[in-house]
């Protein structure tokens, strides 16, 4: 049986939605802050795994608002930078995840979460989404005390799905996620959400490219097929 693992942030769950928050507090630069911060926390997130420092994604998150608000000089106070952090545990679910994951669901795969985040954090999104039901289980790379794309990550995955690395798929919005699922020998679809966005330009091509969950179930299957 196939069996499909999601990311979370930035495939399921955008997270460009804390856009809406920041603006309230700081207007026009709430673009700019949004970007930076998210790419703050993907840099955290890296080094610690590198390092073998962790602490968990929720850390990450707060240390990168600092940096955000230390480097753009933004005057929030404590209360304010809490609000924040509020929202981004609130954060809504992309147009096309629910038809997507129905499809997938309906044509027999099997759909796990694979995220980052604290399993509560992630929990608490996929519920507030509407859309935990779809998921067999939540796995989250803190119950191994890492983050993706380190390889033991994704053999955390197949061990807790009970799948080898030719059935599972990693389906993620982010390239660095693409890469490391299929250097650690599983398959992944790329979900290009913005068509401005660019693959990184490594040796290592996603196996399916969609530009909208809506297309993923057949693309997978089609892929498959091809295979067989």
């Amino acid at each position: 049986m196939t069996t499909l693992a999601f990311d979370v942030y930035g495939t399921l769950i955008d997270t460009a939605g804390v856009i809406s928050a920041l603006r309230t507090k700081i207007g026009a630069q709430a673009g700019a802050a949004s970007d930076l911060w998210r790419s703050k926390q993907l840099e955290y997130s890296f080094r610690r795994g590198l390092m073998q420092n962790y602490s968990d994604f929720a850390v990450c998150t707060r240390q990168a608002l600092e940096y955000v608000c230390n480097s753009m000089n933004l005057p929030l106070s404590h209360d304010e930078r809490e609000e924040l952090l509020a929202s981004y545990r609130g954060l809504p679910a992309f147009a096309d995840v629910t038809s997507g994951l129905e499809a997938c669901r309906a044509s027999g795969m099997k759909l796990y979460a694979l995220s980052n985040g604290r399993p509560d954090d992630v929990h608490g999104l996929l519920e507030q989404a509407g859309i935990r039901d779809f998921f067999e289980d939540v796995v989250s790379t803190g119950e191994i005390s890492s983050f993706k794309p380190n390889p033991g990550v994704y053999a955390h995955f197949l061990r807790r799905a009970d799948c080898a690395g030719s059935e599972a798929w990693l389906i993620s919005g982010n390239p660095f996620d693409v890469i490391g699922a299929i250097s650690a020998g599983m398959r992944s679809a790329w979900v290009q959400r913005n068509p401005a966005s660019i693959f990184d330009p490594w040796e290592i091509e996603p196996t399916l490219t969609v530009t909208s969950l809506l297309q993923l179930s057949t693309a997978v299957q089609n892929r498959e097929n091809c295979s067989a």
